[in-house]
């Protein structure tokens, strides 16, 4: 099994950027596929990106509302999911959580493993 922890969270101006990290434990990090998804205040939890496990061909599945703006990258031997955040917009407003599952899926029942969520407010 695998826990997971975000970090990178926080306030910025629309237009700039943001790193998150997700930390995972244990040894067996690369035979997940990874995810990101966000929820805002009274809206339900909705798909950002994922990352195929390293095991094959890897490739990344985006949202349209983040795509061309969001990338999602791994770093097995730190055990680590990043998403890189730029020109950000004020709906992108949110906590966001980090994902570990079987697939890249769109659908949070679809991962097994969740962290806390790191919060990202973007201002005007």
């Amino acid at each position: 099994q695998v826990q997971l922890e975000e970090s990178g969270g926080g306030l910025v101006q629309a237009g700039g950027s943001l790193r998150l990290s997700c930390a995972a434990s244990g040894r067996t990090f690369s035979r997940y596929a990874m995810g990101w998804f966000r929820q805002a205040p009274g809206k339900e939890r909705e798909f950002v990106s994922g990352i195929s496990r390293s095991g094959g061909a890897l490739y990344r599945e985006y949202a349209d509302s983040v795509a061309g703006r969001f990338t999602i990258s791994r770093d097995n031997a730190k055990n680590t999911v990043y998403l890189q955040m730029n020109s950000l917009k004020l709906e992108d407003t949110a906590v966001y959580y980090c994902a570990a599952g079987p697939l890249v899926r769109r659908f949070a029942r679809d991962f097994d493993y969740w962290g806390q969520g790191t919060q990202v407010t973007v201002s005007t």
